[in-house]
């Protein structure tokens, strides 16, 4: 193990927390150091021996600050092979001294962009002298060391005092970590120059992991779960696990599809998830009646599902969840009762949700898959339904209550893996056909769930009839009113097919696809 010993460190950060204490540290190791402006001052006052960056260079720091670290007397220090003897050579021939550790972090550019603050105090923000250290110490991590996280300074300290400087691997580690610091900031500083574009021609956002995963899709598979750096955390991004065992790559799918689906009502929504697709969704006043009303969409697919609920979850709405195995409950918050109810099942976990919504509900925000070898990103497909937009084309007008019910049912249709028909009743979910090939298929399976209490109920589609086929099924199992887009070139026919059986047929004029 080859450890290299630290003599000389530079020291420039934006970021003050912890850097007296660690230049008293370093001090304290028989470490030399060398700091600027701020940082310098900070040491100094924490009655630290420290070498200003100007009597290193002899040159003043300028232009507000702009230059103080450019300089070949620092980054030849720094950049020096020490395996070279040459370059050794020409370092005494300069009379430069050689830096063994750079701790350096950057202007909080990020955090002045989301201040708002007016381009001229975001440019302002835009570091040059600090990626340049960061960058020059990691591409010369074979001897020297470099630090950009505050919360690593007790551990560079432990490692100097026990090892008497630092390994090649902790070396090659930090520089990684240091390449990764720099690479996150310039993909904001180039995200916020492209701002203005919806599809730049350069996609440069960064996620940091947020947590390693138990597995992936199957045990064989490896998982982690990454968010954005750049934006606010929301959704399944902003959850507390409150209780039980590790979460899997398949949990969060899950979780996300019914936290999704909860969150599309202003009324108590419980929402049912089994392989991203509702087993079950249900309104009513209160979270307990809601759960009961969504198990009865489809009890027997409830099994070993995700439960969401929109709600705080009361002790009697926990009680109900706990009727029937289930993985996940996800909430944006739990009464006390409820989280004693829900910890009596060692393996259920329970999510709290800390940030329900996107800071933009209704605007802009993109869906990101991944396909071999390439990303597809699309605008996502959220917000509030345009329901002024539709338009009833059949002889027979769904009344108050119908209509109340076709929103329902188009809403959890939105929510379900294409073709996608939703069979509902009393705004409840009394049948799903998910992922089917054919949509005249799907209607079947959906009439098959919902069994006896399909007459009277309504049919969602989440794209349009090419056949009247469809139609025709679910009028002979007693549907009464049909809620598509259209668009189809059969438009005529399947519109014909509703008025033949008396139906009610309303055209949304947009399709939710869900592959």
């Amino acid at each position: 193990m080859t450890v290299v010993a630290v003599r000389r460190a530079l020291v420039s950060v934006f970021d003050k927390r912890g850097v007296a204490d660690l230049a008293a540290g370093l001090h304290a190791q028989g470490v030399v150091l060398v700091s600027t402006g701020s940082t310098a001052r900070t040491i100094a006052q924490a009655g630290v021996p420290v070498t200003e960056v100007a009597d290193v260079t002899g040159f003043p720091e300028c232009l507000d600050g702009r230059v103080k670290t450019l300089h070949p007397r620092l980054h030849a220090g720094i950049l020096a092979d020490r395996s070279r003897p040459e370059h050794l050579a020409e370092l005494a021939e300069l009379g430069v001294e050689p830096i063994d550790l750079v701790v350096a972090n950057l202007y909080p550019f990020r955090d002045t962009v989301a201040a708002g603050r007016s381009d001229a105090e975001v440019i302002d923000m835009i570091d040059v002298g600090g990626p340049t250290m960061v960058r020059a110490a990691a591409k010369n991590h074979a001897g020297v060391g470099v630090v950009v996280d505050p919360d690593d300074y007790p551990a560079l300290l432990a490692q100097l005092r026990a090892d008497g400087g630092l390994p090649a691997s902790r070396r090659r580690e930090l520089a990684a970590k240091a390449f990764a610091h720099v690479a996150a900031y310039d993909a904001a500083v180039a995200a916020w120059f492209h701002r203005d574009e919806t599809f730049p021609l350069v996609l440069t956002a960064v996620y940091d992991r947020l947590s390693t995963l138990r597995y992936g899709e199957n045990p064989h598979q490896r998982a982690a779960c990454y968010v954005d750096v750049s934006g606010e955390r929301w959704g399944l991004a902003s959850a507390e696990q409150l209780h039980g065992k590790e979460l899997s790559y398949n949990n969060l799918l899950d979780a996300d599809a019914a936290w999704a689906l909860a969150t599309e009502f202003d009324a108590p929504c419980v929402a049912i998830i089994k392989h991203t697709n509702p087993a079950g969704c249900a309104l009513a006043d209160d979270l307990a009646t809601a759960h009961e009303r969504a198990l009865q969409g489809d009890p027997v697919s409830a099994f070993g599902g995700i439960v969401a609920v929109n709600r705080r979850l009361d002790r009697d709405a926990a009680e109900r969840v706990l009727t029937v195995f289930t993985e996940v409950v996800v909430a944006p918050d739990y009464d006390d009762g409820a989280l004693v109810a829900l910890r009596r099942k060692t393996n259920l976990r329970v999510l709290r949700v800390a940030q329900p919504d996107p800071p933009d509900r209704d605007g802009a925000s993109f869906s990101v898959r991944s396909v071999q070898g390439a990303l597809l990103v699309q605008d996502a497909d959220r917000g509030r339904e345009p329901f002024n937009e539709w338009r009833t084309v059949s002889s027979a007008a769904p009344d108050e209550t119908t209509v109340q019910d076709l929103r329902f049912a188009w809403t959890v249709a939105k929510h379900v893996r294409s073709n996608a028909i939703v069979v509902a009743r009393d705004r409840r979910v009394v049948g799903v056909g998910a992922g089917q090939m054919s949509r005249v298929d799907a209607v079947r399976l959906a009439i098959d769930k919902a069994g006896g209490r399909a007459p009277g109920a309504v049919l969602a589609s989440d794209a349009f009839f090419p056949f009247r086929d469809g139609p025709d099924v679910a009028a002979e199992a007693g549907v009464t009113a049909i809620v598509q887009p259209g668009g189809s070139v059969r438009d005529a026919e399947v519109i014909a097919a509703a008025d033949e059986h008396g139906l009610a047929m309303v055209l949304t004029g947009r399709r939710h696809f869900r592959h």
